[in-house]
């Protein structure tokens, strides 16, 4: 049976068995109010139409236009309002900064760039290549650095594979391919842009704790960027040692093939890479920056409505710059930015956004957050870092098999509910399950970096999944940690104290 016909088979069922989970909880008399009711067979059945992808995520995500109002969760107007606002323009505005990069080749000369530092060295080669790919991650999505990765990391390899054995060549082309799709998850973690979880993260927080203090751009890196680095360490060595050892021989020519690369930048790729640092400067210290006594001021002080700007502003004005700044190259394109990029857009992604916005929504107006919260009053007495464990290593599995963005959007409403039934700070669940969504490196389907890779034919799904098991165990106990400890240094989280936000 190929695969193909197993995946039919499993949209199929998986879209009968969401229809008959559907109507046995709404008809299931054990619940406390019928909006309770209502929303958990939305629920259940949104999360099996997700899970088994018995219609396309994103129309599945449009479920709650119509069945919020007319199993009266809540109105028609507030349910249409949460699928648009400041999030989705954040990654609408960070879209088009991407697809700008890429368009005028500014993604490729970084990349050639990097990769160049290393070169002789097989170990220092594959680390280039990680490097890349976690870097360019930070800001365009982790599928297109992938993409783009993948024929340069190619090339580099049959220009090496001449100097190496049979061996040694399916060892270092192993260790590249997999090189490219872990530093691409991994490095997509370290910014809010960088990866949807992240974004859908910031936007339920914001929606389930409307009191909360916002969690800004540079809050984020702060938190996430140590964690990433750290893993993407981590990462090389365990592929290296596996793959290419102490006594792997020497390349001698690899150079080349990036400096007959490098090129002068065009204008285009000026003015691109202009607005991309202008930006990424503008998310950094738009706020107030505090680490211990050292506190360094966010320009948006400057401004007599400080309070009114976000991120999402910062995005959308990078992106209206690109579509004004005109091209020299007129033959081309007249703008660094126009229509084309518009509708190059991931327009499954933002609406798959709204749908998770929506059900955090639902959770919240129909009472089911507190009711699913009372259920777990047991686990109160559970440490901490042992729920952020036992968290993160629910997550980083289930996403092995799952869409990470629709995962996040599944649990992240849950998992905040229970924090506040508890009484545990609701970042200290949140935070790792959002980073956990992006963990998963067994599986070819576990994320978009993963099946670019192995879809190449060059990876034998052994090799992906042994290693693939060590580095999500590696990013378990690094998770746990880096919430426990630097997570509440940099959100200000007292373990022992409920904020007066989550209440």
């Amino acid at each position: 049976m190929s695969i193909k016909t197993i995946k039919n088979y499993s949209e199929h069922f998986g879209f009968w068995l969401g229809l008959v989970l559907f109507m046995i909880v709404l008809w299931l008399p054990v619940f406390p109010t019928p909006a309770i009711q209502n929303m958990c067979a939305i629920a259940l059945l949104m999360v099996t139409w997700w899970i088994s992808e018995a219609l396309p995520l994103a129309v599945t995500a449009l479920l709650p236009l119509v069945l919020f109002p007319l199993l009266g969760i809540t109105s028609g107007n507030e349910v249409a309002s949460v699928y648009m606002n400041s999030t989705i323009f954040l990654f609408i505005g960070g879209f088009v900064l991407a697809l700008s990069m890429q368009r005028w080749g500014l993604h490729t000369r970084i990349a050639l760039r990097i990769i160049g530092w290393f070169h002789g060295s097989t170990r220092l080669m594959v680390f280039g290549f990680m490097l890349t790919g976690a870097v360019l991650s930070m800001w365009i999505s982790n599928t297109a650095s992938a993409t783009m990765l993948l024929p340069i990391g190619l090339a580099v390899y049959a220009r090496a594979s001449d100097q190496l054995s049979a061996s040694d060549r399916q060892s270092l082309l192993t260790a590249l391919m997999l090189g490219i799709a872990y530093s691409c998850s991994i490095g997509g973690t370290a910014t809010l842009i960088g990866t949807p979880p992240n974004m859908a993260m910031q936007r339920i927080f914001e929606i389930s704790f409307p009191s909360a203090p916002v969690i800004s751009f540079a809050q984020w890196l702060m938190f996430a960027l140590p964690l990433s680095a750290v893993l993407l360490v981590s990462a090389w060595l365990v592929i290296t040692l596996r793959y290419t050892g102490k006594n792997f021989p020497a390349l001698s020519q690899t150079k080349n093939l990036t400096n007959t690369q490098q090129q002068s930048m065009s204008y285009e790729e000026k003015m691109v890479a202009a607005v991309f640092t202008t930006t990424a400067l503008c998310w950094i210290f738009r706020q107030d920056i505090v680490i211990g006594v050292l506190s360094i001021p966010g320009w948006s002080r400057l401004l007599e409505h400080a309070d009114l700007i976000n991120d999402g502003t910062v995005a959308i004005a990078a992106a209206l710059l690109l579509f004004v700044i005109p091209s020299r190259n007129q033959t081309q394109f007249r703008k660094l930015a126009d229509l084309d990029t518009i509708s190059e857009l991931p327009w499954k992604i933002v609406l798959l956004f709204g749908g998770g916005f929506a059900l955090a929504k639902g959770f919240t107006a129909s009472g089911l957050s507190e009711f699913i919260g009372q259920q777990f009053l047991s686990s109160q007495d559970a440490g901490t870092f042992s729920l952020i464990a036992a968290t993160s290593t629910l997550v980083i599995f289930l996403t092995e098999v799952t869409s990470n963005t629709a995962t996040a959007q599944m649990l992240l409403p849950l998992v905040a509910t229970i924090a506040r039934a508890i009484e545990v700070n609701p970042l200290l669940l949140m935070l790792p399950v959002t980073l956990s969504a992006s963990m998963a490196f067994m599986m070819p389907v576990a994320t978009p970096p993963n099946a670019i890779v192995f879809a190449s034919g060059n990876l034998k799904i052994r090799d992906m999944v042994t290693t693939g098991f060590i580095i999500n165990l590696l990013a378990i106990l690094m998770i746990s940690l880096t919430t426990y400890f630097w997570g509440m240094q940099v959100f200000a989280i007292d373990a022992s104290v409920m904020p007066d936000w989550a209440n």
